[in-house]
């Protein structure tokens, strides 16, 4: 996927914070650390750094969610990285996600307060979430 498809999707998938931008996802695929996972309609983006790997985004568009393509796309890139383990970071109020994760032995382990900004000036708490992997 370009940068250009990665901004669409993300931008469908994400209407309750900022959307990441194509030169957005184009400065993180730079990076060697980066590394991309893909499916129809869908892609995950980890960092993969001493042993341990970040869950930056994943984003499903709205026509596939609920289809498997979130599970399909944890298990790829869970299987496919050379990491002990791995940590995300989900909204508060993302329901769907925190099952998601949940689902994939990820479980809580501390909170970011108003960490996610949200139209009108409001905010929503970040959970930080970890899982080993080995």
């Amino acid at each position: 996927m370009t940068p250009s498809e990665l901004s669409q999707i993300h931008g469908a998938a994400f209407t309750m914070s900022r959307p990441w931008s194509a030169k957005e996802f184009e400065d993180l695929l730079r990076n060697k650390h980066t590394h991309l996972f893909t499916c129809t309609q869908g892609f995950a983006l980890v960092q993969v750094i001493a042993g341990e790997a970040e869950l930056l985004t994943i984003a499903v568009h709205p026509d596939a969610q609920g289809k498997g393509a979130g599970g399909t796309l944890m298990l790829k890139w869970m299987s496919s990285v050379d990491a002990d383990e791995a940590f995300l970071e989900v909204a508060a109020d993302n329901l769907a996600a925190k099952h998601l994760y949940a689902r994939h032995g990820f479980a809580g382990v501390a909170r970011r307060y108003a960490y996610y900004a949200r139209g009108l000036g409001d905010s929503v708490d970040a959970i930080t979430m970890r899982r080993a992997l080995k």
